[in-house]
């Protein structure tokens, strides 16, 4: 027993012994792990030193043979070479050239801090010890104007420094003070103390001075200058005694640095690409040459190195990335959201539990709401439905107030069977909502708009402002007499819509404008042949339009600006708004007027009856636009207002045709065609109707000198040439009062001056 005691105790021992080494061997284990798995990034080349001292060496920098990129340069081809000087302790790195020592490198901001000398310039009163200190860089190396200031320390300094760029440059500052005690620690404005910015991409720095004596030398013997990095330098008057042996090193200065001399569109197609790593992106230097490489956002790293760019754990550093919630790393980011059964936005707040249940209260609160909104919805929709009923209603009735009933009836029966019935709806898709954009044109009685249907044809929409309630009876009538009319220099009608208090019409479209804007919106040539072609076109359609259809049409307000022109310069008559249609057998004439000033029948004005005739005078007034290329009412060289036909009647009773045509035609210099031309417009504009020919003259009369004009040889033939339309030009006797009313009998008579 008693053997069995110390037996066990033994045991025991050995037994505490061996776990006790157990867990000191995993305690060891745990931190190499730890450190494992933190460890930082790769920042050289394999096989290459990352360290001298205390310094990190990262690429494209290296020691020794094949650990530092090589690039071409001016002078030497080695810029990222660091020279390790293991004769101090620590060892100290030095750049390529051996004499500036650098303090550390970075790669993301491209810098390298490194130690710059002090200039001093001690006056005594027997003796003058001065140091005036210089450095210089090469590429791809320069000082970076962000982060130094040229600093200046005395009592009577003036201190300049001489610099090269591109081109030489000095600059400097100056700095006085009575005594130590006028100094304020942290101000560098001149006293004791100044500074000075220096410029962009510098590579050389010698400082000079400025003061050969010092009247303070016993305050501070001394004055100080020096290159030095902004932030590291804050001044106490300390600083003016023996700054330089403070500071036997010399001062911190940094360096903006970059890859090659290409930009990065050039350089990512070279072999020698500098940005090896595949999470890294590219970006122009600051210092003007060069580029610079960095890695993605997300990742970290050396952008220099073959995957030198590694995911950033955003989880392991909430300080940098915060989340409240359940955080996932994934490649270049995270993702942060709240665990199941909470809710809120982890990423600025903790997340907050779900309610289990939901309290009574705000079931009732709901229930309510839910049923107020199906009530609320349920009478917006009565109402809705009862608006679309009211106006589906107004719909039919002006449908049935428009004659649309009858227009139904002639269609079914095929007496019309080339015009169609929009909707209103149809219509608004047409023009976009009748989109301003859209508006062709505007005048007192309505506006035309394009529009473009759904089969892509493109259409010109006429919506009228009023309409005249005797009116809507005859207007269906109208409409389908105007269906009728098929003739290739007349708009075409294709459609109405008549579900509105006023009904529109919908035309064909013609792209090339109104013959008003031909003739007076451009200074471009247009030949004679062109004129006549339109002007007999014109006239073919009015003609069409008086004697060609079961009922004779009169235009009413024929002017250029009714006229329209195709790609081809065809003329298309066009805009019937004040068009009436007059039975064949019935005296042709309307008891009223309305048309636009200048092209008015002045007979209609005494007689208040428009006929065939009123026509043919408006077209007379088209024809003088035609050759002269002066508007209806024009401005002479005085800026007074005319009328173009009482001007023309005055220049050809005074026998000066040639003054008032247009030039260019006269220069074509076939004059037998204008003065033809001009009795047939003359006839035109006669005072009395019954003396005027017919539209279907006029056209022959047009035709015979398009003729005439395309074969000269036809002068031969003393019937046809010897005046075309028969007789001497004839004496027009209608006067100017007539001619060009005043603006109050226009109101008066109903004219309308520019629809």
């Amino acid at each position: 027993m008693g053997l069995a005691l110390p037996l066990m105790l033994s045991k025991s021992l050995m037994l505490s012994s061996f776990l006790l080494m157990q867990l000191l061997l995993q305690l060891s284990i745990i931190p190499s792990i730890s450190a494992a798995m933190t460890a930082p990034w790769p920042m050289a080349l394999p096989g290459c030193p990352d360290k001298c001292g205390n310094i990190s060496i990262p690429y494209p920098f290296g020691i020794g043979p094949n650990c530092f990129r090589i690039d071409v340069y001016e002078i030497y081809e080695e810029p990222y070479q660091i020279t390790c000087n293991n004769s101090f302790s620590p060892p100290k790195a030095f750049l390529q050239t051996g004499n500036v020592e650098v303090i550390d490198i970075s790669i993301s901001p491209a810098e390298v801090r490194v130690y710059n000398s002090i200039a001093r310039n001690c006056i005594k009163k027997r003796s003058v010890d001065s140091f005036s200190a210089s450095i210089t860089i090469h590429m791809p190396f320069r000082f970076s104007n962000r982060r130094n200031k040229f600093t200046a320390l005395g009592c009577y300094t003036l201190a300049y420094f001489v610099g090269e760029t591109e081109q030489h440059f000095s600059s400097g500052c100056a700095s006085f003070c009575d005594s130590l005690e006028s100094t304020t620690n942290g101000s560098c404005a001149g006293i004791g103390c100044c500074q000075t910015a220096i410029p962009k991409d510098v590579n050389k720095f010698e400082m000079q001075w400025g003061f050969k004596t010092n009247p303070v030398s016993n305050v501070t013997p001394c004055s100080y200058a020096m290159l030095v990095e902004d932030e590291w330098y804050d001044f106490t008057s300390s600083d003016l005694l023996r700054f330089d042996s403070k500071n036997k090193n010399g001062v911190p200065v940094v360096l903006d640095w970059a890859i090659g001399d290409l930009t990065c569109q050039v350089a990512k197609g070279k072999q020698n690409y500098a940005c090896r790593s595949k999470n890294s992106d590219c970006y122009e230097s600051a210092i003007g040459v060069g580029y610079l490489c960095n890695c993605s956002k997300g990742y970290k790293g050396n952008p220099y190195l073959d995957n030198g760019c590694i995911d950033i754990n955003e989880c392991e550093h909430p300080d940098q990335y915060p989340c409240h919630g359940k955080c996932t790393n994934t490649p270049g980011g995270y993702n942060c959201t709240c665990p199941q059964g909470t809710r809120g936005n982890p990423l600025y707040e903790n997340c907050t539990r779900i309610p289990e249940k939901f309290p009574f209260a705000a079931k009732l609160a709901v229930g309510a709401s839910i049923t107020a909104t199906i009530a609320l919805a349920l009478c917006s929709l009565t109402i809705i439905k009862l608006q679309k009923r009211r106006h589906k209603k107004e719909k039919d009735e002006y449908f049935k107030q428009n004659g649309g009933l009858r227009l139904y009836e002639e269609m079914r029966s095929r007496q019309v069977d080339t015009i169609c019935i929009f909707t209103e709806k149809d219509l608004e898709k047409a023009t976009n909502n009748f989109d301003k954009e859209r508006i062709l044109g505007c005048g007192g009685r309505g506006m035309v708009f394009k529009g473009i249907l759904e089969n892509n044809r493109e259409v010109a929409i006429k919506k009228s402002r009023i309409v005249d309630e005797d009116q809507k009876e005859e207007f269906v009538n109208e409409i389908i007499i105007l269906s009728q009319i098929n003739h290739k220099n007349v708009v075409k009608l294709l459609g109405c819509c008549l579900e509105v208090d006023v009904p529109m019409l919908v035309y064909d479209f013609i792209s090339n404008g109104t013959l008003f804007d031909f003739l007076h919106g451009n200074t471009n040539a247009i030949s004679l042949d062109a004129r006549l072609k339109i002007a007999m076109e014109s006239a073919a359609a009015l003609a069409y339009l008086h004697s060609s259809t079961s009922r004779s049409i009169l235009h009413g307000d024929v002017k250029s600006l009714n006229i329209l022109l195709d790609e081809n310069y065809g003329a298309k008559v066009s805009d019937f708004g004040a068009s009436k249609l007059v039975p064949l057998d019935e005296a042709e004439f309307v008891m009223f007027v309305q048309g636009t000033l200048g092209y008015l029948d002045p007979e209609c004005l005494y007689n208040h009856q428009i006929t065939e005739k009123s026509d043919v005078y408006s077209f007379g007034v088209v024809l003088l636009e035609l050759i002269t290329r002066k508007k209806a009412i024009y401005r002479d060289g005085t800026n007074e207002r005319k009328s173009l036909a009482s001007s023309f009647v005055s220049a050809v009773d005074q026998n000066k045709l040639c003054d008032i045509l247009d030039d260019q035609i006269v220069e074509e210099g076939v004059m037998e065609v204008l003065q033809e031309l001009a009795e047939l417009a003359m006839q035109c504009l006669q005072f009395k109707g019954e003396e005027r020919p017919t539209m279907k003259e006029v056209t022959e009369g047009l035709q015979i000198l398009i003729k005439f004009k395309c074969h000269p040889w036809g002068q031969k033939n003393s019937e046809e040439t010897e005046s075309l339309l028969g007789g001497e030009l004839p004496t027009h006797t209608v006067p100017d009062a007539v001619m060009y009313h005043s603006q109050e009998d226009s109101a008066m008579l109903n004219i309308e001056a520019g629809r």
